[in-house]
């Protein structure tokens, strides 16, 4: 009779593990996915941007050449370290369209470039929001995986690590100079 409740303690123990990996796993999948409707939501904004820089800087073909390059590349990204890739580039492509866009007093005046900025400043808040909570759930997902006894579970079923999303911006990265005079 021990012997039965010992097995039957196992197999409960078992079976919750493994539908808490599934449960992890699907929560996982759920925040790639919100990432990715924001990450849309951003490049689709793009062709609208770079026409109207267009109208007023038809001649900086270089960049506004860069940042389409940059926006196509970051359509046809697929898994998360590939999309971290092209929208770094992306985001670099975009800030040398905002610069640009700094030479051009009248383009900065434009109603459709400022509510382009406008939406494009809200789409990066809720990308920052998205990526903090798909990066939590595969913290917990990873960890999940690489604690015992779970960590059995996981490789008998093939449950593999999740990649964070870790959008790379260096300048957040750098430690302000600070200067108390000389």
């Amino acid at each position: 009779m021990i012997f039965l409740a010992v097995v039957a303690a196992l197999v409960f123990a078992l079976v919750a593990a493994y539908n808490k990996l599934v449960s992890l796993r699907q929560r996982s999948e759920e925040a790639w996915s919100d990432i990715d409707v924001q990450l849309k939501r951003r490049t689709d904004l793009v062709p609208n941007l770079v026409e109207t820089v267009r109208g007023y800087a038809a001649h900086e073909k270089t960049t506004l050449e860069q940042v389409i390059r940059a926006r196509g590349a970051a359509v046809a990204a697929q898994t998360p370290e590939a999309r971290a890739q092209a929208e770094n580039a992306l985001t670099g492509a975009l800030r040398q369209l905002f610069a640009l866009a700094e030479t051009y007093p009248q383009l900065r005046a434009n109603e459709s470039f400022q509510q382009l900025q406008a939406s494009l400043a809200e789409i990066e808040g809720t990308i920052q929001d998205s990526r903090r909570y798909y990066n939590a759930v595969v913290r917990d997902f990873n960890t999940t995986i690489d604690s015992v006894p779970t960590n059995f579970i996981a490789s008998f079923f093939r449950f593999a690590r999740r990649a964070y999303f870790e959008l790379d911006r260096p300048e957040d990265r750098q430690v302000p100079r600070v200067s108390f005079g000389s």
